[in-house]
């Protein structure tokens, strides 16, 4: 199995860092449903920032099994440094640092994606950040700028030299964005150019993706993101498949309630009634998205009524009642 540091992961299957989707809620679920590693929303490295409610709740890692991973972002050497200390003074096992985020509001503040075109100041941070702690720090890039700069490679190499432990590639260029098809040849290309343990990202959305992707890269292991939103059970699947080659059976229905369920006391717990019933919308519209068969218009229509509603007691019941309106095939009535 991958060891990040002296951290050896249980499986090679990690949910990777999305800015406010991976919150402590999903972290914990997640672990629980087999995720070899969990790492939360990027953190910015803007000491101003740091007192917001939002970092505040970011910074949270109340009851989080170990290691507890923290990815940062940002573009100054000394202030990377110093957040970096911040964080592990907070608790954090492992830092990790974003230099693949491709929004642009990151990238205009030369952080994230942005930084892969200044090789020079790459090197500078991450010897600062690695000079700065003593826990492992790991890397989080693209495969370059745009698909006529790939310079992943090259990035790779210096992120070793270093002192990082750990590196994950998504298999797109900062100008593809989340569009375009994900190229593996990259990722494929660091492998074989470095010794430390290398996991690929982008567009893993099954267990037989994910053994595909890590046979043809020689990957470690896999980082799942956008696959989770909404299917969280996805982790327990890819591992078991990657360690037996076989498949679990799927979760069933009440299986399925249960944890939606669950997920939704946690936000409202983590977050309040307030802030709770609005960041619950669009985790429930993922879990209901890959549940409906019964058609586009009418997901939308229940999607709808659900996003009206103002108080954690009527999303619940809400959830009760979607799923006794499935009959026994699984079909929404």
């Amino acid at each position: 199995m991958p060891a990040i540091g002296p951290y050896t992961l249980p499986n090679p299957v990690v949910l990777a860092p999305m800015a406010g989707v991976t919150d402590r809620p999903f972290r914990q679920l997640c672990r629980q449903l087999g995720a070899g590693l969990v790492v939360g929303e990027m953190v910015a490295a803007n000491p101003e920032l740091r007192h917001t409610r939002k970092s505040q709740l970011r910074l949270d890692h109340t009851g989080e099994p170990e290691p507890i991973a923290v990815q940062i972002v940002g573009g100054d050497p000394q202030t990377l440094a110093e957040c970096a200390q911040f964080n592990v003074a907070n608790g954090a096992q492992i830092i990790d640092i974003n230099m693949g985020c491709p929004a642009k509001k990151v990238c205009n503040k030369a952080a994230g994606s942005a930084l892969l075109k200044d090789e020079g100041l790459v090197k500078e941070i991450l010897q600062a950040v690695v000079g700065a702690v003593d826990v492992p720090v790991s890397l989080k890039i693209r495969t370059g700028w745009s698909p006529e700069h790939r310079n992943g490679v090259t990035i790779a190499q210096l992120a070793q030299d270093a002192g990082i432990v750990s590196l994950a590639v998504h298999g797109r260029t900062r100008a593809c964005g989340y569009k375009n098809t994900v190229e593996y040849n990259t990722i494929r290309d660091i492998k074989r150019n470095i010794d430390i343990p290398v996991f690929a990202n982008g567009d893993i959305t099954s267990a037989e993706k994910a053994a595909e992707v890590m046979q043809y890269t020689g990957a470690d292991g896999v980082l799942i993101g956008r696959a989770a939103q909404g299917r969280p059970w996805i982790f327990r699947e890819v591992s078991h498949f990657l360690a037996t080659g076989e498949h679990l059976p799927a979760a069933d229905i009440n299986e399925i309630e249960q944890i939606l369920l669950t997920h939704l006391d946690a936000l409202h717990e983590f977050y309040g009634d307030y802030l709770g019933v609005r960041i619950a919308r669009k985790h429930v519209g993922w879990y209901l998205q890959h549940q409906h068969n019964g058609g586009t218009d009418l997901y939308k229509k229940q999607r709808q009524q659900f996003n009206a509603l103002e108080t954690a007691t009527e999303q619940r019941q809400a959830i009760e009642a979607f799923f006794k309106e499935y009959d026994s095939e699984g079909q929404a009535a």
